[in-house]
């Protein structure tokens, strides 16, 4: 995905929530999603670099054990392998990737219990580097809807477009670093502006 692909996948993003918040507020919405699915596939990549030889059943079966359960000592082990090496842990259930599934249930009260576990079980050695990363995010879900039904289409419909936006270092450009100068230039500019009011950009 080159750069001018990437900014229409962001401004597709964006014009989903135009009746909703103001324009200033869409890039907490939007980075804060695109950076988590960057953990998420982050983690996944890093758990699955030694399994390149493994089916897809054996690499599915390898993240459907990213369980958070203490009595069991396997899964003990990955929590801490992942906090140690990593500095967080996101159990299979909060995968972005889960989300995406055909079967799956996801709610907006699915993301809030995915934000505060992340929070919970960043390691601390990497506090200083996660800490309240995603608290605006958190803080606004509120604002997508009148009720959770209504902010959960609103979610799934960022959701499916956020999925296409590449986080694996496959690019050849800064991809996160390109989607917040992208943001701030076309939407924290518009600071105070209603819904709907940002310009299109050249």
């Amino acid at each position: 995905m080159n750069k001018q692909q990437l900014a229409n996948k962001i401004w597709a993003s964006a014009n989903k929530m135009r009746s909703k918040i103001d324009a200033n507020e869409y890039k907490d919405y939007i980075l804060g999603l695109i950076f988590y699915k960057f953990l998420s596939d982050n983690e996944a990549n890093y758990l699955l670099k030694d399994m390149k030889g493994a089916s897809d059943a054996e690499k599915k079966a390898a993240l459907e054990g990213l369980v958070e359960n203490y009595e069991d000592e396997n899964s003990k082990v990955i929590i801490d392998y992942c906090r140690n090496n990593i500095g967080y842990f996101i159990e299979y259930k909060n995968l972005f990737s889960t989300w995406l599934l055909p079967d799956s249930s996801f709610t907006v009260a699915d993301l809030s219990v995915a934000l505060n576990s992340f929070d919970r079980l960043v390691s601390p050695h990497y506090k200083t580097v996660y800490d309240g990363i995603f608290k605006t995010l958190q803080a606004g879900l509120s604002k997508l809807g009148e009720n959770p039904a209504s902010q959960t289409r609103a979610l799934k419909d960022l959701i499916k477009l956020i999925k296409d936006i590449p986080t694996d270092g496959s690019q050849d450009y800064d991809v996160l670093g390109y989607v917040y100068e992208y943001l701030i230039g076309n939407f924290a500019a518009n600071a105070g502006k209603k819904a709907g009011e940002f310009y299109t950009p050249p």
